[in-house]
Parts: C-alpha cells; structure tokens; sequence
C-alpha cells in the first residue's frame, strides 16, 4: 500500500514536479511526463513501459480512488491536498483532480523496437506530425487497431507531453514507440524487417480497395499539411512491396 502525504501548502517542495504545469509543458520535464484522469492514471499505473513516481489527488477523490492506489508500489507517494491548494499548485483549476508524474524507460532505437516484434503484427510510422491533438489521436487509434508499435521520425512532436497522453485517453503510455535517427532511412528499415510499407495518397496509382495486406504491414502516415516528404513518396512507388 503506498504512503498518503497532507499537502496543505501549495509551496511544499516535495511537489515540486506538480507546481505550473503549463509552464512546465512548455520547457521540458527531464525524462518525466504529466498523467491526468482516472482513465488515463489507471493506463499509467497499468503500464509495462513507464512507471509511476507519485500521485496528486484532491481529497475528495480519494475514497472513489482507492481500489487504484492499492496497485501502487510501496515506495509511490501519493499527496493529497484540498481543491484549493491543488489549483494553486497547478496554475489552473485542475478538475479532474488525479494528475501523476511518471518516468519515461529508456526509449529503445527504431531497429531493436522492430527487431523484438515476432509474427505477424502492423506497425505505424509517422512522419513530420507536429501537432499534440493528432498525435494523441494517432496512439489511441493505433491501440484500437492493435498496432504492435509505433514508429516516430525527427521530427514528430512528443507522444508523451501532457495533452497528447490525454487525447490518447492514456494510449501513448501502452503502445510501444521508438524515436528515428535525421537522416535515419526508414524505409530500408522496414524492408530489412519485413515489413510491406503502404501509405494513403491523393495520388496513389493503387485503389484502396486493391491493397491485400501481408503478414507484417508498416503503415506511413504524412504531417497533417504537406503529407508524406517526397523522396519517401517517390521510394515507395517503386518498392514491390509498397502501395500507394
């Protein structure tokens, strides 16, 4: 069972990671994330790949969130502090009332990632989504979908920043992601692992309807803009294994 901790004053240093969330969102947690919502706390206490380091909880969820709190780990604090102080401590009105700090694991590279996946599975690869709405959206479908992992370019934003772990609805904390190299080759990564590689295009030479999927299927979504970059496009139509 782990350790409740009063918390009556919001300048208490032992929340220090939950003080001005916004503002932290902003600059970075250094390895750190921000879980909020029993929906989203329950994936995060749940999780193989991220561990939780603490709880903030309004007094008044508290007896509703104990069949939770017993799944922690002994050594999880778990501070309990009145509405007041917790909006206080966060910046804003925190309704919800159940944010947690979680710890990132080491992020595997893109090759061991697929490297580990065994059988038939289909794995996603983004490419340029820098917006924190789609990218929540793109973990929660790919959780519904059953993606066995997802697959990230330079320059994608990060799936674990607060708002995308939210639109997820906590997916960002349970489907496996590795970040690629710039410059890294994507598509002879896949190939290497066997994966067939298809992407939607308004320019596609290949009807949807056409496509048959393989045993192992690498799905390429574009930014929410300009799509896929070229060279990845123009690679894939002439790649037996591709559709477009």
């Amino acid at each position: 069972m782990p350790s409740f901790v009063e918390i009556a004053d919001p300048a208490d240093p032992r929340i220090e990671a939950y003080r001005d969330v916004r503002e932290r969102d902003l600059v970075g947690r250094a390895g750190l994330f921000v879980a909020e919502g029993k929906v989203v706390v329950e994936k995060l206490v749940g999780s193989a790949l991220h561990r939780p380091m603490s709880l903030l909880i309004a007094t008044k969820r508290l007896e509703g969130l104990r069949p939770l709190l017993t799944q922690l780990a002994d050594h999880v604090p778990v501070f309990v502090a009145a509405q007041p102080v917790m909006d206080a401590i966060a910046g804003f009105p925190m309704h919800r009332g159940i944010p947690a700090i979680g710890r990132r694991v080491e992020t595997p590279t893109a090759d061991a990632l697929l490297a580990g996946l065994r059988g038939d599975v289909d794995v996603l690869l983004l490419s340029g989504i820098a917006n924190h709405d789609n990218m929540g959206g793109v973990f929660g479908n790919a959780a519904a979908c059953g993606a066995a992992a997802v697959l990230l370019d330079a320059d994608c934003c990060d799936p674990l920043y607060r708002k995308a772990i939210r639109v997820s609805v906590g997916a960002a904390l349970l489907v496996p992601f590795a970040r690629l190299e710039r410059g890294e080759d994507p598509l002879s990564l896949l190939t290497r692992h066997r994966f067939g590689v298809v992407a939607l295009s308004p320019a596609g030479a290949a009807q949807l309807a056409d496509w048959r999927p393989g045993r192992r299927n690498a799905m390429l979504l574009g930014a929410e803009g300009p799509g896929l970059p070229s060279p990845c496009a123009d690679r894939r139509t002439r790649s037996p294994a591709s559709s477009r």
